[in-house]
């Protein structure tokens, strides 16, 4: 099911990528995370003093040998990230460009969703999925494995845009679900204050937040001629406009809105990127999980 959502080119290109955080939970169980927490595992961090209960495989016997103290090795241990898609599937998540109206912001969010579940199953992380609009909140909880993906899969096809964003208290799912030191990351017009709102408080809230604004071509380059039709798909107001006299003014403000969303994101520690729907598929996934040493291999 995953190949319906991830072009073929794009899966190959996923190899290597790694879903990487700043903030690691230390939760229980094996991935390719280092955590915060010590115990027996694959890399070296100190030596400690002995104490009763340690297993005798963890005593370093060559340095008791010189030393004729016992010290255990310990190591940071290895552990599931655990990473949650969040997917605004609200009415205005429908709009897609006239030159290719089967590409809607939504489908562009299945498809990252899809991409980072793959990632994840790969590397052995837990991951699940929230969609959220007025009618109904769509909630997968984390897991993993492969039967886990395709549940993941089912709940993705039949996700559809429509209404708006849901009250506070409809969210309330979002808080019980996501818990603290998790990798959040969400796919979003950002048109709703409630919205970006949520993020912000998802990251003080110790959860690490990716935000990818979906964007199409329209919007950045303003392509319109003559009088046009403006529908907000989710309050169903109109604006009829002479596009060619409104360019510059809407691709102004338009930009100035990005920037100061930029800012706000930033002052939260977000990291945030915006995607157009013109662009590859894995532009933002090259941002955010990308090593750096292929980054620097990429521009040499």
């Amino acid at each position: 099911m995953s190949s319906d959502l991830i072009p073929a080119d794009v899966r190959a290109r996923l190899k290597a990528f790694r879903l990487q955080a700043r903030r690691i939970s230390g939760a229980q169980g094996i991935g390719q995370h280092q955590s915060r927490s010590r115990g027996a595992g694959l890399e070296f961090a100190q030596y400690r003093a002995y104490e009763p209960g340690d297993e005798p495989r963890q005593i370093d016997w060559k340095l008791y040998a010189r030393s004729d103290k016992f010290f255990v090795r310990e190591a940071e241990r290895d552990s599931p990230l655990i990473v949650w898609c969040l997917i605004d599937a609200t009415a205005s998540m429908a709009q897609s460009d006239a030159a290719r109206p089967e590409w809607s912001r939504l489908q562009a969010a299945k498809a990252l969703t899809a991409c980072v579940i793959e990632l994840a199953l790969k590397q052995g992380d837990r991951f699940g999925l929230i969609a959220v609009n007025d009618k109904g909140l769509v909630v997968v909880n984390a897991g993993s494995g492969t039967r886990h993906r395709d549940q993941c899969l089912l709940e993705l096809h039949k996700l559809k845009a429509q209404g708006h964003w849901p009250s506070e208290s409809q969210c309330r799912p979002i808080w019980e679900r996501i818990g603290a030191n998790t990798l959040v990351l969400l796919l979003s017009d950002d048109y709703d204050e409630a919205c970006v709102s949520l993020a912000e408080r998802l990251a003080v809230a110790r959860r690490e937040v990716l935000s990818v604004q979906i964007l199409t071509a329209e919007e950045r380059d303003f392509p319109f001629q003559g009088g046009h039709r403006f529908r907000d798909a989710e309050t169903d107001t109109e604006l009829l406009t002479d596009a060619a006299a409104s360019r510059a003014g809407f691709i102004e403000q338009f930009s100035a809105a990005k920037r100061m969303l930029a800012a706000r994101f930033a002052a939260s520690g977000i990291n945030h990127i915006d995607y157009i729907l013109d662009q590859p598929l894995d532009t933002p996934l090259r941002k955010f999980f990308l090593p750096r040493t292929s980054r620097h291999q990429e521009s040499v």
